[in-house]
């Protein structure tokens, strides 16, 4: 079976920047099986399938190890070669995911995708062992929603933080991982995430983290409306809103190539 795909570099307006992401549409589902092996194919940090049907889209998410419940990067992927690819007519791109409905516009004047995901507040944690061994440089308040979120004094603790992957590992946080965050020298807030036993130790560009991120910094800064920047080596920047229940991560995204691919 000859498949097409795309990939894409998300929450970047630059080839090279941003988080990677693969995207291939589907007629139809294929076997779980042939999803993971296609994404460990790919060996970017997640692949995005969809299938269309009725003005909805049915959207799912891999890494190279498990399908993700959540993922930004890849849902903007989507969203892009929907629109600039496919010539996909609708104004509001509804996807449907297991977790909900989520909904991706596009804003011809500023050239962001809004994604509408949903808001994850994180509560007060305590930080396992493994990871704070596996750390270098301790956080100040450590907190959990799906991810754990550490928090430090500064950008340049986050921009200084080392993770120890042997040690990280030892742990399992599926589907989460680590995020860490501080408030931004040049902008509201900055992070970085890691992955335990993941291929891939450090994300690039984490839509999903920002889930959480949002609504706690939104309430630490007293802003609705935030830009934040993940400080990987590709780096990647994001205009965030806080909207109650729900948050809006605003992105740019970039195609690097199109191809086909063959199953069997």
């Amino acid at each position: 079976m000859e498949l097409d795909f795309f990939q894409i570099d998300s929450f970047t307006d630059r080839i090279f920047g941003g988080n990677p992401a693969c995207v291939v549409p589907l007629k139809s589902w294929l076997p779980d099986d042939v999803l993971l092996n296609i994404t460990k194919e790919n060996a970017v940090a997640e692949t995005a399938f969809f299938v269309i049907n009725d003005h909805k889209i049915h959207l799912r998410w891999f890494t190279p190890e498990i399908e993700m419940d959540l993922c930004g990067h890849a849902t903007l992927a989507a969203a892009h070669v929907l629109k600039t690819i496919l010539n996909y007519p609708e104004e509001k791109i509804i996807f449907n995911t297991i977790s909900g409905e989520l909904i991706v516009t596009f804003n011809d004047k500023d050239g962001l995708y809004w994604l509408n995901f949903p808001s994850r507040n994180p509560v007060p944690a305590s930080l396992p062992e493994v990871i704070k061994s596996a750390l270098n440089i301790q956080p100040k308040t450590t907190l959990q929603s799906r991810d754990l979120v550490l928090v430090y004094d500064s950008e340049q603790e986050i921009r200084d933080i080392k993770v120890d992957k042997q040690l990280l590992d030892q742990i399992n946080l599926d589907p989460g991982g680590v995020i860490v965050t501080a408030k931004g020298d040049n902008c509201d807030f900055v992070s970085r995430y890691f992955t335990p036993q993941a291929s891939i130790l450090e994300d690039p560009v984490t839509g999903s983290a920002h889930c959480s991120l949002i609504p706690y910094w939104s309430n630490k800064l007293h802003k609705k409306q935030m830009r934040a920047l993940q400080l990987s080596d590709r780096m990647g920047e994001l205009v965030c809103i806080d909207i109650d229940d729900r948050v809006l991560i605003g992105g740019k995204a970039k195609t690097y190539s199109k191809g086909t691919f063959c199953t069997e």
